[in-house]
C-alpha cells in the first residue's frame, strides 16, 4: 500500500456524498468497497479520516454490512480510535464476536469513556470472570456504579439507566446550582432536568433546565422543583418503564431503588431502544424463532427454532388423526380432499390476524380484565360476519366447480363454523397464556393453529359425512 492508493481512495470518498447510505437506506457499495480495500491493505490514514468519524449508529451498520473477517480488523487498525459505543448498535452475535477477541484491558479503557448504561450493555455479555478483570481496572466509583447496575436483572429499569446525573439539595438556590454546572467537570455529557435529593440520596422531586434558567437566581431549589410523579423503580421491567415514558410523555425520568433513594435516571433515547427491541422481540416470537439474530451461525439459528418445529410436528399430527377419522369419506368423495385444505386455510388465517392484535395488545396494556368481554364479543362478531360473507363466495364456487351446489352448502356451513373458532381462539388463548404466566407471543401460534385446523377438518369432514350419508 503507498501513499498514492491513500489519497486516491481519499479522493474517491470525498467525490462521492457525505451520506454512506443509498436511496434505500443500506450501506453504499462502493463505500463497502473502500474500506474493504483499506482494510486489506492496513490503510489506517483512510479508516481514521472516513470510518472514525461516523456516527457510532453508521459504524455499527458498517459492521454489520462487511465481512465477518474484516470486523476484528477494522477494530485493531483503528485502534484508539474506534467507539465502543458502536458496539452498542449492532447485533449481540456480532458484538460477542468482536470484544471476545479484544484484550481486556483495551476493553477498560474504552468502557472508562462511555457512559454507564452504554458500559453495562457490553459488559453484560462478556464471562463473568472477564467482566471482574475489566471492572478491576476501572476507578472505583464507576467500578461501584456498573457493579450495582449489573446486580439489577436483565432487562430491568436498573440495567438501562444511566447513573451519571446531576442532584442538588433543596437549600441550595438557582445561582448556587448554576454555578456548580458551570464549574464541576464530571456532569453527564447530556440531561435536562436536575434532580433533587436529601442527605440519604432520596428523591424529593426535580427540576427541568429551563425553569432554572428563568428564575432568578437568589431564589432557592425548594422552591420550584416539582414532585416527580413518575419515578421509575430500579427493579421495573424495561417494557414497564418504556409504557410510562408513553402514557406521560417524558423525556427522562428517575429511576429509585426499594428505599426511594435516587439510583440513576432512565433517558428517551434508551426507551426507544426498549421500544425497538420489544416490538422486534414479539414479532420473532410470533414466528416461534425466538432470539435469533441474522449474524447467528447456522447451528444456533437451527436450534432456536427446533422446538418450536417439533412442537407443531406434534399439533399437525393431531389435525392428521381428525382427518384420519373420516378417510373412509374421503375415499368416496375425493372432492372433500381438494376442499378441506380451503377451510383450514381460511381458519388459520382469521386466527392469525386476531391473536395478532390480541398479543400486541396484551404487550401494550390496550387489552384488561376490563375490556376483554368487550373485545371478545367484537372479535366474535367479526368471525360470523367473515365467516358468512366467505362461506357464500366459497360456497358458490365449490358448487359450480363440482356442479353440486349441496356440497357448496357444506362448505359454507364449515366455513363459518371455522371463523368463528378462529376468532374465539385468535383472543381466548392468549388470554389464558397470559392469566397463566406464559408469554402469548410464543406460545399462541402453534394452538391457535391446531385449533384452526382441528376445527376446519372436523367440521367439514363431519357435515360432509353426515349430510351426504357417506
Amino acid at each position: 500500500m503507498t501513499t498514492t492508493d491513500t489519497e486516491d481512495r481519499i479522493r474517491r470518498r470525498d467525490d462521492e456524498e457525505a451520506d454512506i447510505y443509498d436511496e434505500d437506506g443500506n450501506v453504499r457499495g462502493d463505500f463497502l468497497a473502500l474500506v474493504g480495500a483499506a482494510i486489506a491493505d492496513r490503510d489506517t490514514l483512510f479508516l481514521r479520516q472516513n470510518v472514525a468519524r461516523l456516527h457510532e449508529s453508521e459504524i455499527g451498520d458498517l459492521l454489520e454490512a462487511i465481512q465477518p473477517d474484516q470486523r476484528l480488523a477494522l477494530v485493531r487498525l483503528l485502534g484508539e480510535d474506534f467507539d465502543m459505543t458502536a458496539l452498542t448498535e449492532v447485533d449481540e452475535a456480532i458484538r460477542r464476536e468482536i470484544v471476545d477477541q479484544m484484550p481486556n484491558e483495551q476493553i477498560a479503557a474504552a468502557i472508562g469513556e462511555l457512559d454507564s448504561d452504554d458500559a453495562v450493555y457490553i459488559l453484560e455479555d462478556l464471562d463473568k470472570e472477564d467482566r471482574e478483570e475489566i471492572l478491576a481496572q476501572l476507578p472505583f466509583t464507576e467500578r461501584v456504579r456498573l457493579r450495582r447496575a449489573l446486580d439489577y436483572p436483565e432487562s430491568s429499569a436498573g440495567r438501562r439507566m444511566q447513573t451519571e446525573f446531576v442532584a442538588v439539595p433543596p437549600f441550595w438556590t438557582v445561582g448556587q446550582t448554576i454555578d456548580y454546572m458551570r464549574d464541576e467537570e464530571d456532569l453527564p455529557y447530556s440531561f435536562s432536568q436536575i434532580f433533587v435529593i436529601d442527605p440519604t440520596f432520596k428523591l424529593l422531586g426535580a427540576v427541568d433546565l429551563d425553569q432554572i434558567l428563568r428564575t432568578k437566581r437568589q431564589t432557592k431549589i425548594e422552591q420550584i422543583m416539582r414532585e416527580t410523579n413518575h419515578p421509575v423503580p430500579a427493579e421495573m421491567d424495561q417494557e414497564e418503564a418504556a409504557q410510562l415514558f408513553e402514557q406521560y410523555d417524558l423525556l427522562s425520568a428517575a429511576v429509585v431503588d426499594e428505599n426511594g433513594r435516587l439510583v440513576g435516571v432512565l433517558t428517551i433515547d434508551d426507551v426507544v431502544d426498549v421500544i425497538h427491541e420489544e416490538a422486534d422481540e414479539d414479532i420473532k416470537r410470533l414466528g416461534g424463532v425466538g432470539d435469533e439474530e441474522l449474524s447467528d451461525n447456522v447451528l444456533s439459528t437451527a436450534r432456536s427454532r427446533f422446538l418450536w418445529l417439533l412442537i407443531n410436528l406434534g399439533t399437525a399430527m393431531l389435525s392428521a388423526s381428525v382427518i384420519g377419522l373420516f378417510d373412509a369419506s374421503i375415499e368416496k368423495m375425493i372432492a372433500l380432499a381438494v376442499l378441506m385444505p380451503i377451510v383450514a386455510s381460511m381458519g388459520g388465517n382469521a386466527g392469525t390476524q386476531t391473536m395478532t392484535v390480541t398479543v400486541r395488545a396484551l404487550a401494550t396494556r390496550d387489552l384488561d380484565i376490563y375490556n376483554a368481554g368487550r373485545i371478545i364479543r367484537r372479535e366474535a362478531g367479526v368471525g360470523i360476519l367473515n365467516g358468512v360473507i366467505f362461506a357464500t363466495i366459497m360456497g358458490a364456487i365449490a358448487g359450480t366447480w363440482f356442479h353440486d351446489y349441496q356440497l357448496g352448502g357444506v362448505i359454507a356451513a364449515a366455513m363459518i363454523i371455522n371463523l368463528m373458532a378462529a376468532a374465539l381462539a385468535g383472543i381466548l388463548l392468549p388470554l389464558l397464556l397470559d392469566k397463566m404466566g406464559a408469554d402469548p407471543a410464543i406460545a399462541s401460534s402453534v394452538f391457535v393453529t391446531t385449533v384452526t385446523d382441528c376445527t376446519g377438518f372436523f367440521a367439514f369432514l363431519g357435515i360432509a359425512t353426515w349430510w351426504f350419508g357417506i
